[in-house]
């Protein structure tokens, strides 16, 4: 018998990142309950290559236009939409063979909040006697919406840590529940309770994440494990798309280098990892305690060959040549960017300070310690046209960097959150305002062909000359080999076509007038690749 158990809930969608979605929020629960005398077991349902196509939910519909087809070329975007990770019911069995009095589930993402809410619903239906909480940023933004389903007893609002061993003792012995910071409830009387969100005043008090309950096994990069670190917590930044620095009660917190380097040597030792992603919302900020982290970082591993990265984003203008360099001889090979935009104006309307000069001081900075970047842009926002994207695209092509392609999605609690949450996620492309859904697209397949360009490049080969497209591609079972036929037919007639898995070539549904500019900008410039 566990007392807790805790859940990552299996996810719908057209892909996953399984690099992105290591369980660090539960394992930094699961280490507060240990501490306080409670066993406890990290059930991660993602954990496993396991999938199975589903039919579309209907709100997705529209996107048949865009997806419809699945194609096996380098520009391809998605098709078919799949349950990752295992089944409801396994998580409903394995709940009650616990036989668990409490069991918390992590609700990180807006457009995932149906598979939480049907894994409490499967899970109380398998284990009626359990107690069920939910945590994390969409039922700390949307309490009472998440609240409609009974399955769900309680909701901690905020950073779970600070309230999760006083709930679990209250559910155990009986107790009250109105002095637990963060937390939803019912009364007796079918009224709702709802706290302010619970902040840890100083992380230094908690002990660090039960890493040992994560399946490491599965998250692997290039045959070594893997582990996240968060070194600080908020953002003290009010990017428009962005709902942690829009949220009042979290501060901009940064956690003591001793502790991180203990955890990072936690995650070496127990878990043999040789990659380390610090998922920071801003981790270079703070210029002085980023270089001591570094530092301490280089001298107490400079020799064991870690692989570190910042995949959630680095702020340009916080990295100048002695930063780079520190990254450098900490372990760094990539710089993950944040960008947003060329645009002045666009930069203006996502209230985030210009960052142009910066970001291109920095590619040359990557450039002269051998580090490569990944530049982020943001299509499809409000008002945003699609011709400034274009603008991003070509800025991007002629510059040292591979091009991210971030669709805007609306965040419950930033403020340009609007509604829908199913459709809250990039690959729904959801919104058609100033940028339609097949400039989106179109936009997305355009930075997969630019991509696909600076990988010639890289790989010494000569971009193809246009070329007429023929009917189809004989003898081409290699992705690289397709990819430059199709690209050879786009440069000379702007189309976008993709070829079927048995070989059929057929176009995609784009927006003419885009690839029309994009080629021409092309023209006017020299493409660089990555490295």
């Amino acid at each position: 018998m566990t007392d807790i158990v805790l859940v990552q809930p299996p996810i719908r969608d057209f892909y996953r990142t399984a690099k992105r979605t290591i369980p660090y929020g539960l394992a930094s629960i699961a280490a507060v309950l240990i501490k306080a005398g409670f066993s406890v077991e990290i059930l991660d349902a993602l954990a496993t290559p396991k999938s199975h196509v589903i039919d579309m939910p209907p709100e997705f519909s529209y996107l048949s236009a865009y997806y419809g087809q699945p194609d096996r070329s380098p520009f391809a975007l998605f098709h078919d939409f799949k349950h990752f990770g295992y089944s409801f019911e396994y998580i409903g069995k394995t709940a009650k063979a616990s036989r668990a009095f409490l069991i918390g589930i992590s609700s990180l993402f807006s457009p995932y909040v149906q598979e939480a809410i049907i894994t409490a619903e499967t899970i109380k239906a398998y284990l009626p006697t359990c107690k069920i909480v939910l945590g994390g940023h969409h039922p700390t933004a949307l309490p009472q919406t998440v609240m409609q389903s009974a399955a769900i007893d309680f909701i901690l609002r905020g950073e779970g840590e600070v309230s999760i061993a006083l709930l679990a003792k209250a559910v155990r012995d009986g107790g009250t529940y109105d002095e637990i910071p963060g937390l939803v409830y019912r009364r007796a009387d079918g009224t709702i309770r709802i706290s302010e969100p619970a902040l840890m005043q100083d992380p230094e008090q908690y002990p660090l994440p039960a890493i040992h309950l994560v399946k490491n096994s599965f998250y692997s990069r290039n045959k070594r494990a893997s582990a996240v670190i968060v070194g600080s917590r908020g953002c003290p930044m009010k990017c428009t798309y962005c709902s942690v620095g829009a949220s009042t009660y979290l501060k901009f917190r940064q956690r003591k280098i001793t502790s991180i380097i203990a955890e990072i040597e936690a995650a070496v030792k127990t878990q043999r990892a040789g990659f380390i992603d610090f998922e920071d919302e801003n981790l270079s900020l703070n210029r002085r305690w980023f270089l001591s982290l570094m530092g301490a970082i280089k001298a107490r591993f400079g020799n064991c060959g870690l692989e570190f990265r910042a995949m959630n984003g680095l702020f340009p203008p916080s990295l100048d040549e002695e930063v780079v360099a520190a990254m450098r001889d900490a372990g760094f090979t990539t710089l993950n960017l944040s960008l947003g935009s060329f645009s002045k104006n666009q930069l203006e309307k996502f209230q985030r300070p210009d960052v142009r000069n910066a970001f291109d001081q920095v590619l040359d900075l990557a450039e002269k310690f051998g580090l490569s970047a990944v530049g982020y842009i943001i299509i499809g926002a409000p008002f945003q046209d699609a011709e400034c994207s274009i603008s991003d695209l070509l800025h991007l092509a002629a510059r040292r960097v591979l091009a991210g392609i971030s669709v805007f999605y609306p965040s419950p609690g930033s403020p340009d959150y609007e509604s829908s949450l199913a459709c809250l996620r990039s690959s729904a492309l959801p919104l058609s305002h100033a940028t339609s859904r097949l400039e989106s697209a179109t936009l997305l397949r355009l930075g997969r062909i630019l991509n696909f360009m600076k990988l010639l490049i890289d790989r010494k080969d000569a971009l193809p000359d246009p070329t007429a497209p023929e009917s189809e591609i004989n003898g081409c079972g290699d992705r690289i080999a397709i990819g430059k036929k199709l690209l050879q037919y786009f440069l000379h007639d702007g189309k976008i076509r993709g070829i079927s898995p048995g070989g059929e070539i057929f176009e995609h549904k784009i927006s003419a007038h885009l690839t029309e500019k994009f080629i021409t900008g092309l023209q006017t410039l020299t493409i660089r690749g990555t490295t």
